[in-house]
């Protein structure tokens, strides 16, 4: 039996959390290298899963496949397919980035020395999230998969409610409170999109007597799987709900501006860059593979709700006076061109909306992450504290405009490639759309750029004159990512040539094919 590469991807990060919350309690720094080490050795299993990866082979690769629940037919099977495999990549590269993000987060409050923040528990948290987002880009078993959608909300739950963001306006109280909050109201939406789910999960049971994908891949193939247009619609509408609510999509999108507000920033990274491409994930491999009418059938309500996300979450984003805010509403204007590029059924399309998510991830971890330090400095996240950071802290601002710049896809910069594609994909099949998602370009170029103008440039305000620059351990965050992002902006094949076989499958699984351009034969 070959080397169970893919089990071992997601089980190194599961073991080393284990290993991390048992470290003794005096021992805090060795808790944190042990996390960072675990995390480097996970990204070096990924590279290789990524380089073993055959673009123009099999659909699924590298695959594993054992009994589970022999009564219900449930199997322990994995597989890893082009999309996949570029978000398995995302993933362990970013949560290298997270751990030294958050090196200090975690730690004992230096104001009050009764008060214990776990540092343990903190990242081995990190890295078992880690470890269940890995196995659901990789699970070609329904129930399999299902099982880790839900799992992930357990440790995220607590990373968002015990370990929030010190840079809270109001009182200890207060913000105690509202990240309780903001915890509570991300568990009760993803646990509700959950359950609608498992009935649909169920459902898929009964119908296909399977939770196996190549199972039912192969039935529907030969004829065998004698699927209701209604039956598959509603099933349709089970798994679709709960891969919006993760997405997130409007109008199942409000959880998150709270708990990106309220976590710290590491961990609000974790949540729209990791966690979140889940969802708009499970639309390619389990919606559209599943239920090709049913998904052709939804379209049109689809595009209207990723437009209003488009258009929505950016004008949301040009009215916060808070920068994580800001950024948590940019990002579900971002999902909004995801789930756009999915349902447009073009190639150019879903490749974009592929990209999209990788590309999403650096640039929102870039600039996130960089926001995280110059809030960490001023001790607020609110745009009216700042002014002036350019003359103080040269290295900051220009690591922030870069990730700003990426975020509104400057050409030059990855996800401008990726947003391109989109576009083209869905004007090529609806014009209107297109048109209007264009909207969403322009209003990202605005508060962007006017949130860097008002805490980057102008007068120095109080408080900022002092203000250091980015440290040794905060320029290994920020300048890999900011490399890659320009890497991929100029370069982006090494991820095209993996992600555009998957978006061929997906085609075929649909029925579609690309629009034929309208040319005038020439006289």
């Amino acid at each position: 039996m070959s080397f169970p590469l893919l089990t071992a991807t997601a089980a190194l990060p599961a073991i080393g959390a284990i290993a991390t919350a048992a470290v003794p309690a005096a021992r805090r720094t060795a808790a944190k290298w042990l996390a960072l080490v675990v995390s480097l050795a996970t990204l070096v299993l990924a590279g290789v899963v990524f380089a073993r990866f055959e673009p123009g082979g099999d659909r699924y690769q590298l695959t594993e496949s054992h009994a589970w629940i022999k009564d219900f037919g449930v199997r322990y099977e994995l597989g890893v397919d082009g999309i996949g495999v570029a978000l398995l990549a995302l993933t362990a590269l970013l949560i290298p980035f997270v751990i030294l993000a958050g090196w200090h987060d975690a730690d004992p409050l230096e104001t009050n020395s009764s008060r214990w923040r776990p540092t343990q528990g903190f990242f081995a948290l990190i890295l078992m999230v880690e470890a269940m987002v890995i196995l659901s880009f990789v699970a070609t078993d329904v129930f399999l998969f299902y099982i880790l959608f839900e799992a992930m909300l357990i440790p995220m739950y607590f990373l968002i409610g015990g370990f929030g963001d010190r840079a809270h306006s109001g009182s200890d109280e207060n913000a105690a409170a509202q990240r309780s909050y903001a915890a509570v109201k991300f568990l009760l939406y993803n646990l509700a999109g959950g359950l609608i789910m498992l009935a649909a999960v169920i459902g898929l049971y009964v119908v296909a007597g399977s939770f196996s994908l190549s199972e039912i891949a192969e039935a529907r193939a030969n004829g065998s799987l004698d699927m209701a247009t209604s039956t598959e619609r509603w099933l349709f509408l089970g798994f679709f709900f709960a891969f919006a609510v993760k997405a997130p999509l409007w109008p199942l999108h409000t959880w998150l501006p709270n708990a990106m507000g309220e976590a710290t920033t590491p961990v609000a990274v974790l949540i729209t860059a990791v966690v979140d491409k889940v969802g708009t994930f499970a639309m390619l491999r389990f919606c559209l593979q599943l239920f090709p009418e049913a998904s052709k059938w939804a379209t049109p309500v689809i595009l209207v709700l990723a437009l209003i996300s488009i258009v929505y979450g950016a004008l949301l984003a040009v009215g916060q006076r808070d920068i994580k805010r800001l950024i948590a509403y940019a990002s579900i204007s971002h999902f909004g061109f995801i789930v756009l590029g999915i349902f447009a059924m073009t190639s150019q399309g879903q490749s974009g909306a592929t990209l999209y998510m990788v590309n999403h991830g650096i640039s929102t971890a870039a600039l996130m992450l960089v926001a995280g330090f110059l809030i960490t400095r001023r001790g607020s996240r609110l745009i009216a504290d700042y002014g002036g950071v350019q003359k103080v802290a040269p290295v900051l601002a220009g690591t922030f405009l870069i990730g700003g710049l990426a975020t509104l896809s400057l050409p030059g910069l990855a996800p401008f490639v990726s947003e391109f594609l989109v576009l083209v994909g869905t004007f090529s099949a609806y014009p209107v759309a297109g048109i209007i998602a264009t909207v969403g370009i322009v209003l990202a170029a605005l508060y962007v750029l006017v949130l860097y103008q008002r805490t980057m440039t102008g007068p120095v305000r109080e408080g900022i004159g002092g203000m250091p620059d980015l440290k040794v351990r905060e320029l290994a965050v920020a300048l890999p990512l900011i490399a890659l992002l320009i890497f991929l902006g100029v370069f982006p094949k090494p991820l095209t040539e993996v992600v555009d076989p998957a978006v061929q499958h997906t085609m075929h699984d649909v029925q579609k094919k690309d629009p034929q351009p309208e040319v005038e034969a020439a006289k």
